[in-house]
């Protein structure tokens, strides 16, 4: 191996491009004047703007790639790469979405009763009706919409908007989407405290152009948790749509996410609840009928507590393996597709039910594109 000396290091980072501006890190002036050279242990520091800049972890990647490729696999470089923020004066406040017309959040009180399935779809129906949709994946330990939009592999970039460097959400099936899945390793447990997930998420809320919508459409976290509270704090929510199975358990969690949200200290409104897997019927002999989790929990959960059910969706293996293969149904022409329909449109009018109680200048006009 070579001696090493600061310009050898330079010249290798310099193969490595800022995706937010498509510079060389060097040229852009992200790479600190504080190369350090031991033998073959090489330590330097990468300056960002901010510490939430959602580059960081793949930059440090890249440039240790960088110096193993362009000088030599035997440079100690892993672990030795510093990151700093420059220090600026504070940028003036923006409102959140202040372009969308209306923020739905659909929640569960447990996992694996389908939220994000019905997020994902309830997204695809309302784009297929013509509003223009946003769809935030919002579960942070969890996040399943790369995968259910088959953009896993995907990766984002960043450009400058009335002097900001703003997140390009990824558009697909006329969707919108960001999803903390595209930041961290797929394959790997997100070990987050509840402030650096409260954080992520508000980045992906306040530094992304998502433009002008109709619809944003919220996949929370399942359960009750301080992300509940983060995203009704950032977000003027319109409404949540509650998801449960007819199951007693999952019934159990469900009343308790509807008064979380009915509560004061959150008091967010109820668009309605969707009973899904609420039956199940084989392809074979469509008229039949098997109520595998109960029958109509949700229903009569829904009559209890005055809570419109906006739509009750069978467990159908195409919905499934639709989502597996990162084609939601709700793109088909199929009996589940027009399930899904059938819930936007229950949707579109709890919306409109619920701003046609506001007084008229909080109302919101929703037009079809």
């Amino acid at each position: 191996m070579e001696r090493l000396y600061p310009q050898l290091i330079l010249d290798a980072l310099k193969n490595v491009r800022y995706p937010a501006s498509g510079k060389d890190i060097v040229s852009a002036g992200m790479v600190e004047d504080d190369i350090r050279i031991d033998g073959n242990k090489v330590n330097f520091s990468l300056i960002f703007d901010r510490p939430t800049d959602p580059f960081i972890k793949s930059l440090v990647r890249a440039c240790e790639t960088a110096i193993e490729t362009y000088i030599s696999p035997e440079v100690e470089v892993k672990g030795n790469i510093g990151v700093k923020t420059r220090v600026e004066a504070p940028q003036p406040a923006v409102k959140p979405l202040a372009r969308v017309k209306n923020i739905i959040g659909v929640s569960s009180g447990k996992g694996g009763v389908g939220k994000s399935t019905v997020a994902s779809n309830l997204a695809v129906a309302l784009a297929r009706e013509g509003y223009r949709v946003g769809l935030l994946d919002a579960d942070i330990f969890g996040p399943s919409m790369p995968k259910m939009f088959g953009v896993e592999d995907a990766e984002l970039y960043m450009h400058h908007v009335d002097g900001r460097e703003l997140i390009i959400p990824l558009e697909k099936y006329g969707v919108k989407l960001l999803s903390i899945g595209f930041l961290v390793d797929k394959n790997a447990p997100v070990l987050w405290r509840g402030s650096m997930a409260s954080n992520a998420l508000k980045q992906l809320i306040t530094d992304a152009d998502w433009g002008e919508l109709d619809y944003f459409v919220i996949d929370m976290p399942p359960g009750t948790s301080d992300i509940h509270l983060t995203l009704v704090q950032t977000l003027g929510i319109t409404g949540v749509v509650i998801v449960s199975t007819p199951q007693q358990v999952a019934l159990a969690d469900a009343r308790k996410g509807i008064a979380m949200f009915t509560g004061d200290k959150v008091n967010v409104p109820i668009l309605g609840m969707v009973e899904n897997m609420a039956w199940f019927t084989p392809a074979q002999h469509p008229d039949e009928r098997y109520y595998i989790f109960g029958r109509e929990g949700g229903v009569k959960l829904a009559q209890e507590l005055g809570v419109k059910l906006l739509a009750q969706i069978p467990l159908v293996t195409d919905v499934c393996d639709d989502g597996d293969a990162g084609t939601p149904i709700a793109l088909k022409d199929s009996v589940m597709g027009h399930e899904f329909l059938h819930l936007a449109h229950e949707v579109v009018d709890a919306v409109e039910e619920r701003n046609n109680t506001l007084p008229p200048t909080n109302k919101v006009e929703v037009k079809k594109k």
